[in-house]
């Protein structure tokens, strides 16, 4: 097995500069170990990551952490991905790849409850994770560090393809080295603290990851898997498995068809390199960072829409129809950036008739993107970025909004819900129906109090979402901005918003740590970027 040396450490609040507010920093146990009281009664997720980590001697945080990637923890009620996975681990079942079935053999349990049951789907993950390490040779020591898990999370990933299992493994121990606390479906917070990974690349040492510019590139005029896409500049290139598309096209290319994936960025990526998929779409986005990956080049007929094919181009966006935590802003950002792209290249008007949905294409029973897909901000950003005047978000005190309230306050709130993915509807400072929703949806999404009104709590957890970088004293910039406006939110008094970390700021964040219960170091971690973006 390759050694530490191969692969470049990757430290807390690195690469995951994108993730917003659906990955919450808070403090946890160390990682690689279930805390040490163990999970309450009351907490079933968590106790099922400790069972099966325990049980198959699986580190909790790595378990934790491949959930997160493909599900945000989040079962969907028992409904299949676009492969054919179940659950909150995507156990699989489809003709190449039998996770589920391999779980069923390996555990006892029927597949019916392994596609179900939270607690025996983690368990049958736990399992087919530990068979594929016995498989790699990690002895008991080996099995008790997280890095050396690297080649197993490539496997499990599903992907033929090297590359692509290299990006779907990338990804979990990106999140193990930022840290992250999702909510359950049922409301059950499970958190992942920040720790440095230095993984055992394995044979993987040798796979030069998608976008590494060493090397020579493989062109997207070939079937390799190469560094950029020339369609579009800042994508990535993977193909699709041949069988999955058409080469050519019959109809002029007029239309865009917005899908998102009910399922995770790699393994979407994945699918369609998968011969019996019978699905491609020429790009797919990533939720936490905007990462575009082109999987059918533009001037080929990608099989995303039945009758929409031949004139239309797919984006794939991950995630599911049914959770807005999905839908980031920098993944809005990045998709409308590419929309507009694609717009001027091939002349399609940049207006709702020719910008679709999937469920918006005749002969199509699909519903994404969904309710939760805020077109009214994707639109705004695809006509020409923020093409109306910067709204304004700092003030010296947050005042209490509710329905009937209107001003710069209730723009700012409009604003804010609108760019984490919750669909506030015009940015006009009028506080009507579709706010009141919006800002429902958000504080039910954040464990709030779903009451519609924004006062106190709902403007810190608000205004603090988004990245959450380590500030202290001396950073600077749009972060240290953020995080001032929402320490005046949260403390009830002005914290001057200069983007400058000083002594005032540095007292403002003290005095949260104190009053929250936190360790007062005056640094904003993960344990304080968790507290504010919870709203307390």
């Amino acid at each position: 097995m390759s050694r530490r040396s191969t692969a470049p450490r990757r430290r807390t609040a690195s690469v995951l500069g994108g993730l917003a507010a659906a990955a919450l920093l808070l403090t946890g146990g160390p990682a690689g170990a279930a805390p040490a009281d163990g999970p309450a009664p009351s907490a079933p997720v968590n106790r099922a990551f400790a069972r099966a980590a325990e049980e198959f001697q699986v580190p909790r945080d790595l378990l934790v952490a491949v959930g997160y990637g493909e599900s945000r923890l989040d079962d969907h009620g028992g409904k299949p991905s676009h492969a054919g996975g179940y659950g909150v681990m995507h156990l699989v079942d489809n003709p190449v790849h039998r996770t589920l079935e391999e779980a069923a053999e390996l555990t006892g349990e029927p597949e019916a409850d392994l596609r179900r049951d939270t607690a025996a789907n983690v368990l049958g993950a736990a399992a087919v994770l530990r068979a594929y390490a016995d498989e790699s040779g990690l002895d008991a020591a080996e099995r008790r560090d997280p890095d050396a898990w690297y080649p197993v999370v490539a496997r499990y990933g599903g992907a033929d393809d090297a590359r692509t299992a290299r990006l779907y493994a990338d990804a979990v121990y990106d999140f193990l080295a930022d840290g992250f606390s999702a909510l359950t479906p049922a409301g059950e917070r499970v958190t992942v603290e920040p720790r440095d990974v230095d993984p055992e690349l394995g044979r993987y040492a040798e796979v030069r990851p998608l976008g590494d510019p060493a090397g020579p590139a493989a062109s997207p005029e070939s079937s390799g898997t190469g560094a950029l896409s020339t369609d579009y500049p800042p994508a990535l290139w993977a193909p699709a498995h041949s069988g999955n598309y058409t080469a050519g096209r019959t109809s002029p290319i007029t239309h865009i068809v917005v899908h998102v994936t009910q399922g995770s960025y790699a393994g979407a990526i994945g699918w369609f390199q998968n011969p019996d998929a019978d699905v491609s779409a020429h790009y797919v986005i990533r939720s936490f960072d905007g990462q575009v990956t082109q999987t059918v080049r533009d001037r080929d007929t990608a099989w995303h829409a039945r009758s929409g094919n031949p004139y239309s181009i797919g984006i794939e966006h991950e995630g599911y129809v049914d959770n807005p935590a999905w839908f980031t802003d920098a993944m809005y950002r990045s998709s409308a950036a590419l929309t507009r792209h694609l717009c001027d290249r091939h002349g399609i008007p940049r207006d709702r008739a020719h910008i679709v949905g999937h469920h918006e294409v005749p002969g199509n029973d699909h519903t994404d993107p969904g309710p939760n897909w805020n077109w009214t901000y994707y639109m705004q950003l695809v006509r020409g970025g923020d093409a109306t005047a910067p709204v304004q978000l700092d003030f010296a005190s947050y005042g209490t909004l509710r329905s009937g309230s209107t001003g710069a306050q209730v723009k700012a709130a409009q604003h804010l819900l609108n760019q984490n993915g919750f669909d506030a509807g015009a940015v006009d400072g009028v506080f009507g129906a579709a706010t009141e929703g919006a800002v429902r949806a958000f504080q039910r999404n954040r464990g709030l109090t779903a009451d519609g009104a924004v006062g106190a709590r709902t403007w810190t957890a608000l205004l603090s979402a988004g990245a959450t970088p380590t500030l202290r004293q001396g950073s600077s910039g749009e972060d240290v901005r953020r995080l001032q406006r929402a320490l005046t939110a949260a403390l009830g008094r002005t914290v001057g918003t200069d983007g400058l970390f000083g002594q005032a700021t540095d007292t403002a964040v003290r005095d949260y740590q104190r009053t929250r219960g936190l360790a007062v170091d005056g640094i904003v971690g993960a344990g304080t970027w968790g507290a504010l973006q919870a709203g307390r």
